[in-house]
């Protein structure tokens, strides 16, 4: 068994791999025989590196379980994996990155893709281990079992994340004389028994005393599974609930606690409630731009605030908590709850008081009467006709904004927009790794003209591989967030627009089907022809540009 066959039978033991997403070059191209042969893992070759490291983030995105893995060559197709790993890095995504490296004896000389930092050669070392958990190089066949078992657990463990692997092209065919089985051993973070007491004690003092409690969830209750947990919580004592933008329709939306999503864009219910709270429990919240009004130094003060969080590095980064919590957030409500259950004798839930017509912007009307389809409309359009399981992506940029206040999410449908790192096309491409991770889920990617136009070509890549994904387009020809932002700075603006190509056309040149929508109705009966169709569709859904989403700040 040589290294390459070592690494795809890892792979495969672990349970956690079906696709591997990557593209092939000199110091790389032995892996792809090795993969050939698997009957367990089904390779995607992509058209640039780029999409194959947001596939694997899209792979894992809600099935944390999953591990999502990438490669390609040494160089150039390793360095074009760095945006895929810095999401991954940034979202709390377990990916594993496999690239080549230059062969032990020839280091320094300048060899095809070399980038050992030697020779004024760039030093890809140096750039993943600033961009992942860890990366490592293998040396010697004998390592691989080591570094791979290694490599998988530390993505996996505490928060995950992503880590590299380095495999010089004379290791990848050299003989592995020690394979072995890897142990996958994950440790739970789990809250301290006192720390569970503490925010017990506080939450039922809270509904005792009719404190305006509120529950703020985050993405991290996503990762750690946490939804029926936050359900028991909320819907036992009567808490009021927001969501940040990254964890939008996590808990449905028309939930009667439910107060939408609060931050810069957020819902005009979720901002007069947070106003008014008392108590606030930030769960598997990391406080990121959106979610605090642009960190906001007063926006706690005068609240008690509570905070779970994986990583012990986000507790007191942004606002000072008055409870701390390091756990899984899963784990932490669990104990929680456990500890309120002992706690609630003749406890009374709470009546929050709030108005009966909650405003939300997904029910109120469009503002202005463009002539072109409004972009709201779009958003209002995809959560309509989505089954009750969908998953919905949204790429980054104004449409964005649109997709987080228009779409109304309930049942199980799923939304998930760029996180902090947030880099155009990381979901236009990462839509991909979604369906082959969730085949039995209809997946809708939300996509801007510019993100669109700077990964469209991946879709060959479904229609090869017979990945049906459906891309809504929101077609305005300009950079429209970006152009909102000018606008407000200066009252102009530059270069913010763009010509596109006729997409149903270049749909149809690349084996799929593309269809048109100027209006509201033409687009949903294209959405439910998409759906029934079960192949890769793009929607060019034309819109208007002079319309911008709704901020609560000004950016």
């Amino acid at each position: 068994m040589d290294v390459n066959q070592a690494i795809v039978k890892i792979l495969e033991e672990s349970g956690r791999v079906s696709h591997v997403f990557g593209s092939t070059g000199q110091v790389n191209a032995s892996m792809l025989l090795a993969l050939r042969d698997s009957d367990k893992i089904k390779t995607v070759v992509v058209r640039n590196e780029q999409a194959a490291s947001f596939m694997a983030c899209g792979y894992t995105m809600f099935n944390p379980d999953n591990l999502g893995v990438c490669f390609a060559t040494g160089g150039p197709g390793a360095f074009n994996l760095f945006s895929g790993m810095a999401v991954a890095y940034s979202d709390s995504l377990p990916i594993i990155g496999i690239t080549g490296y230059a062969s032990a004896g020839v280091r320094g000389k300048g060899c095809l893709n070399e980038s050992t930092g030697l020779s004024r050669t760039p030093d890809s070392h140096k750039m993943f281990s600033a961009t992942t958990k860890k990366s490592y190089i293998v040396e010697d066949a004998s390592q691989i079992c080591d570094i791979m078992e290694d490599a998988i657990n530390t993505a996996l463990g505490g928060r995950p994340g992503p880590v590299h692997v380095h495999v010089p092209k004379d290791i990848t065919i050299a003989e592995v004389p020690n394979f072995r089985s890897i142990k996958i051993d994950v440790k739970p973070v789990k809250a301290k028994e006192k720390a569970a007491e503490e925010f017990a004690a506080r939450l039922i003092r809270g509904v005792e005393n009719k404190e305006n409690l509120l529950l703020l969830a985050g993405y991290g209750c996503i990762r750690a599974g946490a939804r029926e947990d936050l359900l028991k919580l909320i819907d036992t004592y009567r808490i009021p609930f927001v969501t940040t933008m990254d964890a939008k329709g996590y808990l449905p939306e028309d939930h009667p606690l439910s107060l939408g999503v609060y931050g810069t864009t957020g819902d005009p219910a979720a901002m007069d409630y947070f106003d008014k709270a008392d108590v606030v429990l930030a769960v598997g919240n990391s406080f990121a731009e959106n979610a605090t009004l642009l960190f906001k130094e007063d926006l706690y003060d005068g609240k008690t605030l509570m905070h779970i969080n994986i990583d012990p590095h986000e507790i007191n980064k942004v606002y000072a908590a008055d409870l701390s919590m390091v756990s899984d957030a899963h784990l932490a409500l669990e104990s929680i709850l456990t500890c309120m259950d002992r706690l609630k004798e003749g406890i009374t839930p709470l009546d929050p008081s709030f108005p009966a017509d909650r405003k939300k912007w997904f029910d109120m009307p469009n503002a202005g009467s463009p002539e072109k389809m409004h972009p709201a409309d779009v958003a209002r359009a995809i959560s309509e006709v989505a089954p009750e399981n969908a998953i919905i992506m949204g790429d980054a940029g104004s449409h964005m904004l649109w997709l987080s206040q228009y779409m109304k999410l309930t049942g199980d449908q799923r939304y998930q927009n760029p996180g902090s790192f947030g880099p155009m096309a990381s979901h236009t491409n990462g839509c991909i790794g979604v369906k082959c991770a969730n085949p039995d889920k209809v997946v809708i990617s939300g996509s801007g003209d510019g993100c669109y136009l700077m990964a469209g070509f991946e879709l060959l890549t479904a229609v090869q591989n017979n990945i049906p994904v459906v891309w809504v387009i929101f077609n305005n020809g300009e950079f429209n967030v970006i152009k909102k932002f000018l606008l407000n700075m200066f009252n102009e603006h530059a270069y913010m627009s763009f010509m596109n190509p006729d997409y149903v056309a270049f749909a149809e040149a690349c084996g799929a089907t593309g269809m048109r929508a100027t209006n509201k109705d033409e687009l949903k009966e294209a959405l439910n022809k998409a759906i029934a169709m079960n192949k890769p569709v793009v929607i060019d859904a034309v819109i208007d540009g002079e319309v911008y989403a709704n901020m609560n700040k000004s950016m």
